[in-house]
């Protein structure tokens, strides 16, 4: 691992604490993000999952937006995961909130349904190797479409497209990068398993 690697995790709302744990327990230093000063100096960034529209609002009051894209723009890994996978989207079906607008990808808010359709599930991740990983679904969106041409790789679906609403033509995806960008519709901080945040790490070394 890159000595000194320095990952900053936005907290500003949502669940950024358990990011904070998840990192620090696999000997990683981390700086809360709440202004664009926090910025400097770290080495990649993750927008956690929370109420997204709550996130992009605060990200434009205390002037976030900017700062974050040019980090993007300079080659800094930054990874979204719930909400944050929504903040990066370019596309959320014509919804008005503040967005980055990063990524080539089409998202669908609330996806699953309520808050108690939320649910967990065993996916196949590419890159991260057996055992599967276990997802948690928080009142969570998913992928509709990805822009491959713009160079998104789907890393992973739902094996289960009913639980999605969807029939068997269509695909929840639920794990896609684009370049130095991750994004996941659900939890990897709120499982023991660390694999997607030393995945995420792998970026930015």
């Amino acid at each position: 691992m890159k000595k000194n690697l320095k990952i900053g995790v936005l907290a500003l709302q949502g669940a950024f604490i358990e990011h904070v744990k998840m990192l620090q327990g696999i000997g990683v230093e981390v700086r809360e993000i709440r202004l664009p000063e926090d910025l400097v100096e770290v080495d990649g960034l993750i927008i956690p999952g929370g109420e997204s529209t709550a996130i992009g609002k605060l990200m434009t009051r205390w002037n976030l937006i900017e700062p974050i894209k040019e980090m993007v723009s300079q080659g800094k890994p930054v990874w979204g995961t719930c909400a944050g996978m929504i903040l990066l989207a370019k596309d959320i079906g014509g919804l008005d909130q503040p967005l980055l607008g990063l990524m080539d990808i089409k998202v669908k808010r609330n996806a699953f349904g309520s808050q108690l359709d939320s649910f967990e599930t065993d996916l196949e991740i590419k890159g991260l190797g057996k055992p599967q990983f276990h997802a948690v679904f928080i009142r969570a969106p998913f992928i509709e479409t990805v822009d491959e041409s713009k160079g998104v790789e789907i890393l992973a679906t739902l094996p289960d497209n009913r639980a999605a609403g969807l029939d068997e033509s269509n695909t929840a995806i639920v794990v896609a990068r684009q370049g130095n960008l991750l994004a996941t519709a659900f939890h990897p901080e709120l499982t023991n398993d660390p694999r997607f945040h030393q995945l995420f790490l792998s970026m930015v070394e």
